[in-house]
C-alpha cells in the first residue's frame, strides 16, 4: 500500500489556519461572562433616566426594572444572572462609556472639568483672563460675566460660601460644551451614510 503524503503547501496553509485561530480558555470566557453582568448589575441602580440614555434592548430593559423591584435574595440572584444573560448579545462599551462618567472615571471628562476650573480659577485672580475669554468667546453676556466674577472675588475675600464661585462654573460649563461619550457603531455607520449623501 502506498501511502499519500502530504506536499509541502498544503502542510504551509494548515500551519497558516492554526495561526488564525485564536484559543480562549474556558477560565478566560468565564471571566468575560461575570464582568458582563457584573455590567449588568450595575444597571441596576442607575435612574429611569440614565437608563433612557442607553437605549437598551427591550429584554434588557424590562429586566433591569424587574430587578429593580426584587426584594428576596435568591430571586435578585437569579435575576442578575439573567441580565448577565442577556448583556452577551448587546455591545458594552457605550453602557461602560456611560458609567465610567457617571462614576467620573472618564478621561475626558476630568479633563474638561480640571479644564473648567482652571478657567475659573483664572477669571477670579485675574482681569486679564476675562478680557481673553470675552475675546474668545464675544457672543457671551460681558456684564454677567464681569457681574459673577465681581462677586465670587467679593465671596472669598469675605470667606463666605462658594455660591457666586459655583455659578461662575457653571457659566463655564455651559459655554464649553461636555465631551461626548463613545458613540455606538450604529451611531458611526449613520454618520458614514451621511457623509456619503
Amino acid at each position: 500500500m502506498s501511502r499519500k503524503s502530504r506536499s509541502a503547501p498544503d502542510q504551509a496553509q494548515d500551519i497558516q489556519a492554526d495561526d488564525e485561530i485564536e484559543y480562549v480558555s474556558k477560565s478566560q470566557m468565564k471571566r468575560d461572562v461575570e464582568a458582563l453582568q457584573d455590567l449588568g448589575v450595575e444597571l441596576i441602580g442607575l435612574s429611569k433616566l440614565q437608563l433612557k440614555k442607553l437605549d437598551l434592548p427591550d429584554a434588557l430593559l424590562v429586566a433591569i426594572k424587574d430587578a429593580q423591584k426584587i426584594t428576596a435574595n435568591g430571586a435578585i440572584k437569579r435575576q442578575r444572572q439573567y441580565i448577565g444573560r442577556l448583556m452577551r448579545d448587546i455591545d458594552p462599551a457605550p453602557i461602560q462609556a456611560l458609567l465610567d462618567s457617571l462614576r467620573g472615571d472618564n478621561d475626558k471628562q476630568n479633563a474638561w472639568l480640571h479644564q473648567l476650573e482652571r478657567t475659573r480659577d483664572e477669571l477670579v485672580a485675574d482681569d486679564k483672563a476675562v478680557a481673553k475669554l470675552i475675546e474668545e468667546h464675544p457672543q457671551i453676556d460681558i456684564q454677567q460675566l464681569r457681574t459673577m466674577v465681581r462677586n465670587a472675588r467679593a465671596e472669598r475675600a469675605a470667606q463666605k460660601p462658594p455660591k457666586h464661585f459655583r455659578s461662575l462654573f457653571q457659566f463655564l460649563k455651559e459655554l464649553y460644551p461636555e465631551p461626548a461619550l463613545l458613540a455606538t457603531s450604529d451611531d458611526e455607520n449613520e454618520d458614514d451614510e451621511e457623509d456619503d449623501e
